[in-house]
């Protein structure tokens, strides 16, 4: 009668197989310690073979498998283990909970990035390296804004946002909007070409006329 892998006896590391699984279940059979030492050994470099070969080259990467091989075995097989098994009772501690920010962000199109950035830029003493700083932040604003919205976007609105993020202590100053445009433009302009000292695909076969 044909019997479904559900009916079977659940795996402790599925991912070895159910073959695998049988050669753990039948060295726990094994009652000559030298042979099921043997049996043992056997198997850990089967399980081995199953992995590709940059990861056998890592240092604990038999470490593992003899952890695992305890595990399948339900730390039943009676063998001596080249390395410190893993602690039963410490598989099934769970790890802690992660904490998660709890902070609110004003504008989520705009994320907790740019709200950094802005204080960062606060904090910074008066001078050319913290105007290219809220240059950037704004025109990263306004490409956030797109991303989101879908629509134009003028300075006049990213500099309502700036001030309400910064509360007041940035905005955007013609000085600040020209360099917000060359930022751009610096971005976008294509390399120039050299066209000097060369002869257009026309004037290449010409014979010189004296």
């Amino acid at each position: 009668m044909l019997q479904y892998n559900t009916q079977k006896k659940k795996m402790a590391l599925p991912e070895y197989g159910r073959s695998v699984q049988n050669m753990v279940d039948h060295a726990l059979t094994i009652e000559n310690r030298e042979e099921r030492q043997r049996c043992a050994n056997t198997i850990v470099r089967i399980m081995g073979n199953m992995f590709p070969p940059q990861l056998r080259d890592s240092a604990d990467f038999k470490h593992k498998l003899w952890d695992h091989l305890a595990i399948m075995s339900d730390f039943k097989l009676d063998i001596d283990y080249p390395f410190e098994l893993v602690k039963k009772e410490g598989l099934d501690n769970k790890p802690g909970n992660v904490a998660y920010p709890h902070s609110r962000i004003r504008y989520r199109h705009y994320g907790h990035l740019v709200e950094s950035l802005i204080q960062k830029a606060i904090e910074m003493p008066e001078g050319e390296e913290k105007m290219n700083l809220i240059a950037l932040i704004c025109n990263h604003m306004k490409k956030d804004y797109l991303t989101w919205n879908k629509d134009t976007v003028d300075n006049a609105k990213i500099n309502q946002d700036l001030m309400e993020l910064s509360e007041g202590q940035l905005s955007i100053t013609p000085q600040l909007a020209q360099l917000m445009d060359r930022r751009i433009n610096q971005v976008f302009r294509g390399k120039p070409q050299n066209v000097k000292n060369q002869a257009s695909p026309g004037n290449r076969n010409k014979k010189k006329i004296n």
